[in-house]
């Protein structure tokens, strides 16, 4: 059972509930009642070049939640999941996974984590099979070829990725997500240069990792379909977008 309640969070964030409120926290789309929060953001604040994108963010990620960061070119969107991911430094506040700072557990929440950035971050000289293998060597060659199935690469797997499109490279990191047992996603505007059935087929494998307990935390210029209404919005908002 969920509580949906029309919280927002103070003077840099609004939810899809309504209006913010001056409590700073939204307990919102995600508090699940009596399960502990698996991710926490605590008044956090974020300064680049001297500007405030954001302060006084904080929210709590349930098991099962697909929570999609929206807001205008500049309010921190890229910003925020960096920080989430603990590849860079709040100006204020923290994150917590299961209760526990992540920079007092670095290496156990990267275990946790996939994190896949704006740029697909694959090696162009590999080919797509060879990049899956870097990434997740333990797993079967049957699977490498599963993994590059879901996302139409068969036929390619063996062509280097620098002879690939933008699209087909972007598709080569998303393959990670039929092979990767992290129970935290957070991917950065993952359905760049993905068709309307890729992005249909995406959202079914988040669905299907909340499904199994799992969290995706998105950004995505793209309007979702409406058949994934159970995505939880936050929206950043800033003065200087």
């Amino acid at each position: 059972m969920r509580m949906n309640t029309p919280f927002g969070g103070r003077g840099s964030l609004s939810t899809d509930f309504g209006p913010w409120f001056e409590c700073g926290i939204i307990p919102a789309s995600f508090i699940a009642m009596n399960l502990p929060s698996m991710l926490e953001v605590i008044n956090l604040a974020c300064v680049r070049d001297e500007r405030t994108l954001f302060h006084g963010l904080s929210f709590q990620v349930q098991a099962g939640d697909v929570v999609q960061i929206e807001g205008p070119n500049g309010a921190g969107k890229t910003s925020l999941l960096r920080l989430l991911a603990g590849l860079s430094r709040p100006e204020q506040g923290e994150v917590r996974w299961q209760q526990q700072s992540i920079r007092r557990q670095h290496e156990i929440w990267q275990q946790n984590l996939l994190y896949l950035g704006h740029h697909p971050g694959v090696k162009s000289v590999l080919s797509p099979r060879e990049n899956l293998h870097f990434w997740h060597g333990d797993r079967s060659e049957d699977m490498l070829y599963d993994a590059l199935e879901q996302v139409n690469l068969l036929g390619y797997e063996e062509v280097p990725v620098a002879q690939l499109s933008a699209g087909q490279q972007r598709r080569v990191a998303l393959a990670r997500l039929w092979l990767s047992p992290a129970p935290v996603w957070i991917l950065d505007e993952p359905l760049t240069a993905i068709d309307k059935h890729g992005v249909e087929k995406l959202m079914a494998r988040f669905a299907d990792h909340a499904d199994n307990g799992g969290v995706v935390i998105l950004t995505t210029h793209q309007d979702l379909p409406d058949s994934h209404a159970r995505v939880r919005k936050i929206r950043l908002t800033s003065e200087w977008a």
